[in-house]
């Protein structure tokens, strides 16, 4: 199944490590310092320029273990709505 996270970004549900709330993630030194790492190192996906509200982290190619950020205009509890409903 696939999730949509908005502006026809469209991501294998089973590939998805996590969903991320940006308000409450990206207070954490950690978490800035790892999306700006993710950013020089290109891939980091930007799905809409509006106001970023999450950021789901997946695996791009799982043969060759890469991942990947896509930062969304979607809340949370959006995209894990949409998550569930593609499960089941």
């Amino acid at each position: 199944m696939y999730l949509h996270a908005g502006n026809n970004k469209i991501i294998r549900t089973k590939s998805i490590i996590g969903i991320f709330d940006m308000d409450n993630a990206t207070m954490g030194a950690d978490t800035r310092s790892f999306l700006k790492k993710a950013q020089s190192d290109g891939i980091l996906e930007i799905s809409k320029t509006e106001i970023p509200k999450s950021f789901i982290l997946y695996d791009k190619n799982e043969n060759i273990n890469q991942t990947a950020v896509c930062i969304s205009q979607l809340s949370t509890l959006s995209l894990a709505s949409r998550a569930k409903k593609s499960i089941e």
